[in-house]
C-alpha cells in the first residue's frame, strides 16, 4: 500500500484539490475572493482555486503532523514580511481565519474530526479521510510508475 507522504507532494495536493472541488467537500467563502493569506504576502492569491489547495495541503499537514491545531499551522503557512527601507525582515503567522474555516469544512465533510493524546489537542484524518488520500496516493504512484518505465 501506497502512503500519503511517499509521493510526491505537489502531485499529491493538486489531485486532492481537484477531488475536493469534484466532490464539493470544501467550498470557498464569500470573502476568499478579496483576502490575502497571510500579513506576509502583499497581494491575494492568483489562482481562482487556492482555496481547495490550501485545504488540500492542510489535509496532508494533518496526515504528517498528527494532532495539529490552527496556531500550530498558522506557523507553517506563515512567512517573512519583506520589510520597507533598512528594517530587517520579520516572520509573520498565516491567516488563522482562513485555516478555521478550511478546518470546520474538512470536519463536516468528516474528512478530519478534533481528538486528544494526553495533554495534545488537535485534529488528526478520520478513516474516511485517510482512504480518500491513500486512494489518490496510490493513483499518483501508479503514475509516476508508468512514466517512469518508458
Amino acid at each position: 500500500m501506497t502512503h500519503i507522504l511517499e509521493v510526491n507532494a505537489h502531485a499529491l495536493i493538486s489531485k486532492a484539490a481537484e477531488e475536493l472541488k469534484k466532490q464539493n467537500l470544501v467550498k470557498p467563502t464569500e470573502w476568499s475572493k478579496f483576502v490575502k493569506t497571510g500579513l506576509h504576502r502583499e497581494r491575494h492569491p492568483d489562482n481562482n482555486d487556492w482555496w481547495y489547495y490550501r485545504s488540500a495541503a492542510i489535509l496532508r499537514s494533518i496526515a504528517k503532523l498528527g494532532p495539529v491545531g490552527t496556531q500550530k499551522l498558522r506557523t507553517k503557512y506563515g512567512g517573512k514580511k519583506t520589510a520597507s527601507g533598512h528594517k530587517p525582515e520579520h516572520f509573520y503567522k498565516g491567516s488563522g481565519s482562513i485555516i478555521r474555516k478550511v478546518l470546520q469544512q474538512l470536519e463536516a465533510s468528516a474528512l478530519i474530526k478534533q481528538v486528544t493524546v494526553g495533554n495534545h489537542k488537535g485534529r488528526v484524518l478520520t478513516p474516511k479521510g485517510v482512504s480518500l488520500m491513500d486512494k489518490l496516493a496510490v493513483q499518483i504512484a501508479k503514475q509516476e510508475h508508468t512514466h517512469g518505465h518508458q
